[in-house]
């Protein structure tokens, strides 16, 4: 009897010690698993799908439990969908990650009608790099360069209300006195591309990068013309482009374009919605810095010459918080022309 009692003594420590390793594991695992799904704000072809798959292919082996991550796509009204359903009804665990639209914080201060969500509240995870967009013509346009733009109505592709292609076009409109009329809405760049051939529109705005990685001819022949690029200075790869600061014909109108292009900071990153426990952020963020290191994720960016600028997340949060220190009248400014 007492030789039951001891076997049933060991066996019930057993089963307690298994249940404090499984506790342990799942504390320090808590990934392991699940599936994490990374949503993607635009339509495929752009450089945000390339990016949000390329993170999704080589994140997951370096988080705690080794889950499973796949990307879908999301779009509609220039990643705002995408943005308000990761700011209030994804799951606030760690298994809901995304990427949105580089000018989220920017709209967000600009008070741009669809936003639901506050940009400083989300967790933000890393970026991949920074991006230049520009704007560019298909090479049949009257359109060659920034200046013709003055001179000629020129069409071009829009992806939505909460985008650079539809907000840096107005802007430039009123400030710079170009005659961009806007069509749209297009589900992303590469769509807004597709347009450009079928002969809907003569040019829309994206990364020099989604051109190079989607329409590599285009570029090899000439058969484009970027006419300005939104960065805060002129890039390498485009030295005889003018950077968009460079158009300001007063100290007012520089001050609204840089403020605007602030966004290429933001670039092309990843977020998680708020309320997610600490430790899970720690672990994602950990993942994404190592990820950024990982040699086949480098291998990936090298096949098609892609940007690779990565920044970790508490950078971005900082920056993100940054955005929301404008000058009143210059968010005032830029309603009055957007509106």
């Amino acid at each position: 009897m007492l030789k039951n009692m001891f076997g049933r003594k060991i066996l019930f420590a057993s089963a307690f010690s298994l249940l404090a390793l499984a506790a342990q594991a799942q504390t320090n695992e808590p990934f392991r698993g699940k599936t994490i799904t990374l949503y993607i704000g635009f339509g495929a072809g752009g450089s945000y799908d390339f990016y949000s798959r390329l993170i999704a292919r080589h994140i997951g082996k370096y988080i705690p439990g080794k889950p499973t991550v796949i990307a879908t796509s999301m779009p509609g009204a220039g990643s705002f969908t995408c943005a308000n359903f990761l700011f209030a009804a994804a799951p606030k665990d760690g298994t809901a990650i995304g990427m949105i639209t580089a000018n989220a914080a920017v709209e967000e201060a600009l008070k741009k009608q669809g936003v639901l969500y506050k940009s400083a509240e989300f967790n933000w995870i890393g970026r991949i790099t920074s991006a230049v967009e520009t704007q560019f013509t298909y090479g049949t346009s009257k359109s060659k360069t920034i200046d013709d733009a003055t001179k000629f109505e020129t069409v071009v592709g829009s992806t939505g209300v909460g985008s650079p292609s539809e907000g840096f076009p107005k802007i430039l409109n009123a400030l710079y006195g170009t005659k961009f009329k806007l069509i749209g809405p297009y589900t992303g760049t590469a769509d807004a591309m597709l347009a450009m051939e079928r002969g809907e529109v003569e040019g829309t705005l994206g990364s020099y990068q989604t051109i190079r990685n989607v329409r590599p001819d285009w570029v090899r022949d000439k058969m484009v013309n970027v006419l300005v690029q939104y960065s805060v200075k002129r890039t390498a790869e485009l030295p005889n482009v003018p950077a968009v600061p460079e158009l300001a014909r007063t100290p007012e109108a520089r001050k609204i374009l840089e403020f605007y292009v602030s966004a290429e900071q933001i670039g092309r990153s990843i977020i998680a919605p708020p309320g997610v426990p600490p430790e899970r952020v720690a672990m994602l963020r950990n993942a994404f810095t190592e990820a950024m290191k990982d040699p086949d994720l480098k291998a990936d960016l090298e096949k098609i010459n892609a940007e690779f600028d990565p920044m970790t997340g508490a950078e971005l949060q900082t920056l993100v918080r940054e955005v929301a220190k404008v000058d009143p009248d210059v968010i005032t400014k830029i309603q009055d022309i957007i509106r």
